[in-house]
Formats: C-alpha cells, sequence, structure tokens
C-alpha cells in the first residue's frame, strides 16, 4: 500500500528527516515546498511499508 507522508520542518532538517524516513520506508525523492511564510519546508513523501524481505529488522505484524 503506498501512501504520501508530508512533514513540515526547517530548511536545515530536510535531508536528516528524508533520510530517516527512507530509512523505515520505501521513498521516492522527497518534493519540496516552501511554507507559506517562507522560513521552513513542507516535504512531500510518497512512501510505502518495507517488507521483510527488503529490511530484515522489520517485523509484519498481522
Amino acid at each position: 500500500m503506498t501512501f504520501e507522508i508530508r512533514v513540515i520542518c526547517t530548511p536545515d532538517d530536510a535531508d536528516c528527516v528524508s533520510s530517516a524516513l527512507a530509512a523505515v520506508f520505501e521513498t521516492g525523492a522527497a518534493r519540496r515546498y516552501p511554507t507559506r511564510d517562507g522560513k521552513r519546508l513542507r516535504l512531500y513523501v510518497t512512501a510505502d511499508h518495507r517488507n521483510s524481505g527488503t529490511h530484515p529488522n522489520h517485523l509484519e505484524s498481522e
């Protein structure tokens, strides 16, 4: 199941946030847009759950 994650963060944190999400989910490239005040970024990331075959530390819950 594919879903989208939106995160609002400072520009300095954007790469760290993108990397953290990529470590947990299968992600595409983050799309970056400035917030209305221009001080932060909105990150939109298309993601999917990792299965146990692609991430051995992930435990499937059923």
